[in-house]
């Protein structure tokens, strides 16, 4: 399994709902850095690269998208759909986001500040990295 889901605590009433992620408890890593994307216009895609240290949370805040992940030897994919649910993925694994709803956020929750060299954006690059070969 390249990711995994991680359920959040949801908080359900007459008045709405209210999700929780607390970081070391829900969130299994210090969260250093909280972004999120929104407004992605049809067929376009997010992501397209990989980090060597950084642990990330993704959560669909609102509407639906797919996560597509890849370490190199195999690839699985995740529909998030669900703001009460995140997907935990570890350092090494290759990540597309593609197929965003109208209206769709995603946030994200790192486990590190912004680094330029964490990233790998070349997919060749990245197989060199994992030892994998074609």
């Amino acid at each position: 399994m390249l990711g995994k889901i991680i359920p959040l605590s949801k908080i359900t009433d007459r008045r709405g709902n209210l999700t929780v992620a607390e970081q070391l408890k829900d969130v299994p890593f210090e969260v250093k850095r909280a972004y999120w994307v929104y407004d992605v216009p049809g067929g376009e895609s997010r992501g397209g690269h990989a980090h060597k240290q950084l642990y990330q949370l993704i959560v669909a805040l609102s509407g639906s998208f797919t996560v597509n992940l890849d370490d190199g030897k195999e690839r699985q994919s995740y529909l998030l759909n669900h703001p009460w649910e995140g997907l935990l993925i570890t350092p090494g694994i290759w990540r597309t986001l593609d197929d965003f709803s109208t209206g769709a956020v995603c946030l994200c929750l790192a486990s590190e500040l912004y680094e330029p060299e964490d990233y790998i954006y070349d997919y060749e690059e990245f197989l060199k990295y994992k030892g994998c070969s074609r």
